[in-house]
């Protein structure tokens, strides 16, 4: 019989936390859940939770000036003696959460991927979704920062010729969009959990009924997340890269699911698109593991395995090999 149990870790976090009522929580709620779940996300102590950083590999903020508004990013660079003379891969991330997260919650991963493929590695702490702030917002959000730097390669110390997006859940989204739109600039892509439906269709999938309620994703917190990220009168296609008219073209893929996740069967159904499209990709299950599992390795061991096999497809695909 299939195993369909949380980690024992994920399972005790979640049995002493109470569950909010999402779908009837009024947007002051909201507002001062986000900001005390990001406080606690990054936190010192969430470290034994999320991961301790690669040492060695820098970490800081840094402000993208774009003409209508200012972003966060959070840069992670490998030491001098790892980064070379020439300039580096640029790997734009973007963390998940929807309406809660933060890029520090996936400093563990980033780090070991700038230090380890080695790699820049620019984390968007884009929009979060709430009233007033569309799932679009995000969208722009990354899109903008990956322009923005990719136009000033030499002051970030990136090579604009060798460049992938990794995207997270609700991130995944994003740089999935950006992707597409990026069409033949982009040497890889990598999308872990990720939510790419939110279309009338988003729960119309298996794992959406037999992972309805796990502890790390809720179908009630997706539909808390969808009623925000494309209110009334929105086109969700817009935001759905499940249903992107063209998928042809797209860089080498790499698609990371956890198997006990409500989302799980989005990422297979994405994969199984951008095959039929000729996109070269790559289906990577994890059982045991649940949603956002990657920014938990403190508590799910198959995270370091999905770190492994995200560092070496980066690698292939970013760094030249010798002849």
């Amino acid at each position: 019989m299939r195993d369909t149990r949380q980690p024992l870790g994920i399972r005790l976090l979640h049995a002493v936390r109470k569950e909010p009522d999402w779908l009837t929580m009024p947007t002051e709620a909201l507002d001062a859940f986000r900001d005390a779940e990001n406080r606690r996300r990054a936190s010192p102590l969430m470290r034994v939770v999320t991961g301790f950083p690669n040492r060695g590999t820098t970490i800081d903020w840094q402000t993208v000036s774009l003409p209508d508004r200012e972003l966060r990013v959070r840069v992670y660079r490998p030491s001098p003696a790892h980064a070379g003379a020439t300039a580096l891969p640029l790997v734009l991330h973007v963390h998940g959460g929807g309406f809660v997260g933060t890029a520090v919650q996936s400093d563990w991963i980033n780090s070991h991927l700038a230090g380890r493929v080695p790699a820049v590695v620019v984390s968007v702490e884009h929009r979060l979704v709430a009233a007033g702030t569309p799932m679009s917002a995000a969208v722009d959000d990354g899109w903008d920062v990956l322009s923005h730097v990719l136009r000033h390669g030499e002051r970030w110390g990136i090579d604009p010729e060798r460049v992938a997006v990794f995207g997270e859940s609700a991130g995944s989204m994003v740089t999935a969009l950006a992707a597409i739109r990026a069409k033949g600039s982009l040497r890889a892509q990598v999308l872990v959990n990720p939510c790419v439906d939110l279309t009338s269709t988003a729960y119309d999938y298996p794992s959406m009924t037999e992972h309805a309620s796990t502890p790390t994703l809720t179908v009630k917190q997706m539909e808390l997340f969808r009623r925000l990220a494309v209110p009334e009168g929105t086109d969700p296609r817009a935001v759905s890269p499940l249903y992107a008219d063209d998928l042809s073209g797209l860089p080498p893929t790499l698609v990371v699911v956890p198997a006990l996740d409500p989302v799980a069967d989005h990422g297979r159904a994405y994969a199984a698109r951008l095959g039929a499209a000729g996109t070269p990709v790559r289906l990577a299950e994890h059982p045991g593991a649940g949603h956002a599992f990657l920014s938990m390795p403190g508590m799910v061991p198959q995270a370091r395995a999905a770190r492994a096999e995200i560092t070496e497809f980066l690698r292939t695909h970013l760094i030249p090999r010798a002849t």
